[in-house]
């Protein structure tokens, strides 16, 4: 998540004050990703330190006010027009969870799966149901109120990506099956092979040779 063009996108709209910036960022993206000032303010001493913004005077409550520069106006340009880079994707704890749980002592992974696609599927409900009052707020405030809208997209983003995790852990439960089968197969293979072995060695002949 980036913070950084979040805030000069903000920004953009005109000056901000810090606390004024996090109420807005967490309206625009329903509070999925909650900011505390001291991140906000951390941010805006980095990017005017790099020349994004500058301090703005105060407002009419003697806070102080950040306004976005020219420089900081061309990084969110680009941030905008640049696709969101998946070279290097972020760390996932569910696919480290399951990748560890394999042939981890005393885990059994299916439980672990099973558990999950239980906690997913009830995030998938729920924010279904947000989605169905993103809805009617943004039918009833219309479409030119873009906190509502931003945070329709939002919750449908999640809604497909809960989806696709639970394909994902369905997935995972198969692979695992159709694994275990195949080493089971070769397991009874191996045995018989042992035993087929052993049946057909010529016997030693353990008789004393005669005097």
């Amino acid at each position: 998540m980036s913070i950084r063009h979040g805030l000069l996108a903000l920004l953009e709209r005109g000056p901000r004050y810090g606390s004024q910036l996090r109420s807005e960022f967490e309206s625009r993206t329903g509070s999925t990703w909650p900011l505390n000032v001291g991140q906000v303010y951390t941010t805006l001493s980095r990017l005017e330190r790099d020349g994004m913004v500058v301090q703005d005077g105060e407002d009419t409550a003697g806070h102080a006010l950040y306004a976005i520069t020219d420089d900081g106006r061309a990084e969110l340009r680009a941030w905008f027009a640049n696709p969101v880079d998946r070279t290097s994707p972020a760390r996932d704890e569910l696919a480290i969870k399951l990748a560890m749980a394999v042939g981890a002592s005393g885990v059994d992974i299916r439980d672990v799966i099973q558990s999950q696609r239980r906690h997913t599927v009830k995030a998938m409900q729920d924010y279904t149901r947000l989605k169905a009052q993103a809805i009617t707020a943004v039918e009833a405030n219309g479409a030119r109120e873009r906190d509502d809208v931003a945070w329709l997209l939002v919750l449908e983003q999640l809604i497909f990506q809960t989806e696709a995790e639970a394909r994902w852990l369905d997935h995972c439960e198969a692979r695992l099956i159709r694994l275990s089968a195949v080493s089971a197969v070769s397991a009874a293979a191996d045995a018989q092979d042992r035993a087929s072995a052993q049946v057909t060695e010529p016997a030693t002949d353990q008789r004393l040779p005669a005097r």
